[in-house]
Order: C-alpha cells, then sequence, then structure tokens
C-alpha cells in the first residue's frame, strides 16, 4: 500500500477543511468496504497531536454503517476520564464508541523478539529477549486499524509515533519494559530527534514480523507552534503503511520542532500547563527536551501548577517515590539489586530519563497536589509556585530568550511537548 497522503512543508497550515479532503482522499484509495474500523489515538497527554479533531473527521466520514470504536493507546498512562474524552474528542462522540486499553491484562502474545537483535542494536548494553503483546481488540476482525498520532523528538523512539503507537501504546508491560530501558542505557543524547534508533529497529521489527496479518495505516501529524499568534498549528499530514511514510514526516518534525542553538542555556523555564501535565512522569518531558540545550551548571525552573503524582500507574509511581531520580549508576545499581525494578524496566527507564547527572539543576515548584518535600526526597530541588510564578509569569514570557527588568536573561519554553532543543553542532549528522 506505501504512503496515500504526504503532504506538508514549513510553511504549511493545514486547516481543518484540508484535513478532512486529505484523509478522505486517503480512505478513497484504500478501494474497499469498511464495515468494522478501529482507530488508536493518543490519550490527552498528547493534546497537540490534533488526534481528537481527526478522529471527529474520520468517524463522519465513515457514516453510519460503519462500526467505529475507539481504544485511546494509553500504553501506561491513566485511564481518560469523561472530562478529557470530551476536551481532546469534542462532544459528539458517544462514550460507548471508547474502549480502555489495560496494559498489564487482556493481551494476545503474538511473537518474541530475540536477545541477539537487542544485543546487536543496544552495541551490547542489554541482550535481553522482548515479549511482543498487543491488546486482544486489535484481534477482533477490524477491516481497517488506523494508528493516529504525532511525530515529533521523543526520549525514547527518537521520534514519536509510527509503529511506537502500536507496539507501546496497545502494547503489553514486556514490550513497555524494554524498550524503554533499551533507549535508556543507550543514551538519550543519542536518540532524540533522530529517525533511525534501537527502539525504532525494535518498534518495526515487532511489527514486520508479528503484525502482517493486521490491517494497520498510520496517519500521522506534524505540528509546530506559530510564532506570530502563539497557536498550534498542522504542518503536515502522512498517511500510509510504510516506513518511507514516517520518514517523510519524521523530515519535517525535525525542519520544525527541532531548535537548535549556539550556545548552552544557563537557566531555562518550562511551563507545564496543567491539563496535560500531572505526573513527572509526563511533566519530565521538560527536563528531556531541554537537556542537550542547557548549560553544565545551568538551572531548569518547571512551573507545574497540576501536578499531583510521580507515576501515573499506582506500582510506577510507588516505584519513582521509592527509588527517586538519581543519576543512570544509582539506577543500575537498584537494577541489579532489586527485583521489583527488574520486573517494571520503564520505570527505572524513567529515573535514569529524569535525572540530569549531575550536570545541572531542576527545580520544580508544584501546585497544590504536590508537596515540595516529597519533591526533594525524590531528588529533584523544588520551590514556591506562587514565588516563581511572580518572578516568570508565562503569560509574560514569550516562548525563547527573554531579558527580565533586572538583566536576568532567561530560555523559555511554554509547552516541552512540541519539540526539542539542542545545540547545533549535537545534530551535525542528523539534520
Amino acid at each position: 500500500m506505501a504512503s496515500l497522503v504526504a503532504h506538508g512543508s514549513p510553511q504549511t497550515v493545514i486547516h481543518p477543511g484540508e484535513k478532512r479532503e486529505l484523509l478522505e482522499a486517503a480512505l478513497r484509495r484504500l478501494g474497499r468496504p469498511l464495515r468494522r474500523v478501529l482507530l488508536l489515538p493518543p490519550d490527552l497527554t498528547r493534546l497537540s497531536s490534533n488526534a481528537g479533531e481527526i478522529c471527529q473527521i474520520l468517524v463522519s466520514l465513515f457514516g453510519a454503517d460503519t462500526q467505529v470504536d475507539i481504544m485511546p493507546a494509553l500504553g501506561t498512562h491513566a485511564p481518560m476520564t469523561e472530562d478529557e474524552i470530551r476536551r481532546m474528542f469534542g462532544p459528539d462522540l458517544p462514550l460507548s464508541q471508547f474502549r480502555v486499553h489495560d496494559w498489564r491484562h487482556d493481551l494476545r502474545h503474538v511473537g518474541d523478539i530475540p536477545g541477539e537483535k537487542l544485543r546487536e542494536w543496544s552495541e551490547g548494553r542489554v541482550d535481553y529477549a522482548v515479549r511482543i503483546e498487543l491488546n486482544q481488540i486489535l484481534f477482533a476482525g477490524y477491516d481497517l486499524i488506523l494508528s493516529i498520532g504525532q511525530i515529533v523528538p521523543h526520549e525514547v523512539a527518537g521520534m514519536a509515533n509510527f509503529t511506537k503507537n502500536v507496539l507501546v501504546g496497545a502494547g503489553g508491560a514486556d514490550t513497555i519494559n524494554k524498550s524503554h530501558f533499551l533507549g535508556a542505557v543507550y543514551g538519550m543524547e543519542r536518540i532524540m530527534g533522530r529517525v533511525d534508533t534501537p527502539v525504532r529497529r525494535l518498534f518495526t521489527y515487532g511489527v514486520e514480523h508479528f503484525l502482517g496479518s493486521l490491517p494497520i495505516l498510520y496517519v500521522l501529524t506534524v505540528m509546530a507552534k506559530n510564532p506570530g499568534s502563539g497557536k498550534v498549528e498542522m504542518r503536515g499530514l502522512y498517511v500510509g503503511d510504510d516506513m518511507a511514510t514516517f520518514a517523510a514526516g519524521a523530515r519535517l518534525s525535525q525542519q520544525v520542532n527541532l531548535e537548535l542553538l549556539a550556545t548552552p542555556l544557563r537557566k531555562v523555564v518550562v511551563y507545564l500547563d496543567p491539563v496535560e501535565f500531572k505526573s513527572t512522569w509526563l511533566g519530565n518531558k521538560a527536563i528531556y527536551r531541554t537537556r542537550m540545550a542547557i548549560a553544565d551548571g545551568g538551572e531548569l525552573i518547571v512551573l507545574a501548577p497540576g501536578l499531583r503524582e510521580f507515576g501515573e500507574d499506582a506500582e510506577i509511581d510507588r516505584l519513582i517515590t521509592r527509588y527517586g531520580y538519581r543519576g543512570t549508576p544509582a539506577t543500575l545499581a537498584a537494577v541489579r539489586a532489586n527485583e521489583e525494578l527488574r520486573q517494571n524496566l520503564s520505570a527505572a527507564a524513567h529515573l535514569i530519563h529524569g535525572s540530569t547527572e549531575g550536570r545541572f539543576t531542576v527545580t520544580y515548584c508544584p501546585g497544590p497536589k504536590m508537596s515540595v518535600k516529597a519533591l526533594r526526597t525524590a531528588g529533584f530541588a523544588a520551590a514556591s509556585l506562587e514565588t516563581m510564578l511572580r518572578r516568570y509569569d508565562p503569560a509574560r514570557l514569550r516562548d525563547g530568550l527573554n531579558t527580565l527588568s533586572d538583566g536576568e536573561e532567561v530560555f523559555f519554553v511554554s509547552n516541552p511537548a512540541l519539540g526539542l532543543w539542542a545545540l547545533k553542532q549535537q545534530f551535525a549528522d542528523a539534520v
């Protein structure tokens, strides 16, 4: 089938009417009847993906004769509440259409990736086999499965979405744990913003070897913030089932979602929207996406009014609280010494991702649902949100460099989920 739609450029803005035309053209090119369709969009933590609007358009295009089920690709995230569903997908889609992915249960085992492959991809850092399991619903006889999501630089896969949305978003514990740990031990700085990574190879292998019988089609968006209006706009829409479709979108994402700087940043302030960011599991994007741009000895201030927990899963939350963000050597030692971490390698990977390895400090400024004491116990510095908001008011700061009234320079990021900030020399061979 290959690519059905490949439309976009750094200057393109795709408006709702054009989205509908492009999606309708893709479905028409399929050329087969569609009586039962499954949509796999992300959840509210990927609100900027535009997947909510895309789902609304798709449902309207299928019409009343097609059964359409929607299962948000949660991975380890908490199930969406009714309010979250309405915020992302609008008021019209019936709640009866929505299914919940349980990443610990309701799975089908489809195959195993051998340890020799992991050893090869990781350059000898890991050699475990990976058990590939997917939610049973994918095997319920659908005529079409549409995996929907945003291509954007990512701390685990390099570039988010495509096969990751299926194998992690609708996958089981072993795939989630071991793919995340693979990325962490290989090194985020070697992965983020790149198309070909060890984790991407794992996902591609899993889909090509074990899911060839499933009618999966990928609907991939590239989103970027308009520097003038501040609105998030669609720069590209790619529909297909092959690596070439994903790679085309990823190249555009590298152009619009990578901000490459000439010199390291001494102080960075990141704002976490309280609707989207309620946990450090998600909020640590403030660390992941800026770490390559922050100078040794620098400071990252994270304004987190909606913060209420560390992990969105109760067990992962407990593990993060117990072991904390202590850096790679401490985390790897904890993995060797503790079976509970070995059984939850995605939590261990997250602890590595959320540490600065002592290069710079992270000061979290939480709202009323998370205590300063808990954050300090987990390994972060912490400060009063009210105090920091008076000095670093998101409503008055613009994305990028700001000079305050007393001459202090800060680099502001209004939404870390939209991109990656790094130094030019770090991507001389990748972009």
